[in-house]
């Protein structure tokens, strides 16, 4: 399994009542019995995946690694990510994009308890400021 694969597959996994299956041949993380995203390598080991994208697709096509996934899927939102310029993509991104998949395929209620843990973690602290000391004239 590429190093890009396992990384995508462990963060699909680490959503809320996901199982991995391999329908068809496939690797496939669903939510509640429905697909959010098709993992797979080609046979050179690159990284290849589907994901529907409702909001983002139209952005994720411009990509030279991005295609409407076939099987009418395209016409839906799906979008399929292959080929060498994917691996050199940010992770963050794919990391949105998995986000935006979940999402749209997740029933709403595991929605809501994905942003409701999100909205009681603590916000990150800010580094406090110390004012700099008033300059006093010293004494002689």
């Amino acid at each position: 399994m590429s190093p890009l694969l396992a990384r995508v597959r462990a963060l699909a996994l680490s959503y809320p009542e996901t199982t991995e299956e391999f329908p068809w041949g496939d690797r496939v993380v669903k939510v509640k019995g429905k697909v959010f995203v098709f993992l797979g390598q080609d046979e050179d080991g690159a990284f290849g995946c589907s994901l529907k994208l409702p909001k983002s697709n139209a952005l994720a096509l411009e990509l030279p690694f991005a295609s409407p996934t076939r099987y009418g899927l395209g016409k839906s939102g799906w979008v399929s990510l292959r080929g060498p310029e994917l691996a050199e993509a940010p992770f963050d991104l794919l990391r949105e994009w998995l986000d935006e998949s979940f999402r749209a395929v997740a029933p709403k209620k595991i929605v809501a308890t994905l942003d409701a843990a999100a909205a009681s973690e603590p916000a990150p602290k800010k580094p406090v400021k110390k004012k700099p000391a008033p300059n006093r004239p010293k004494k002689r």
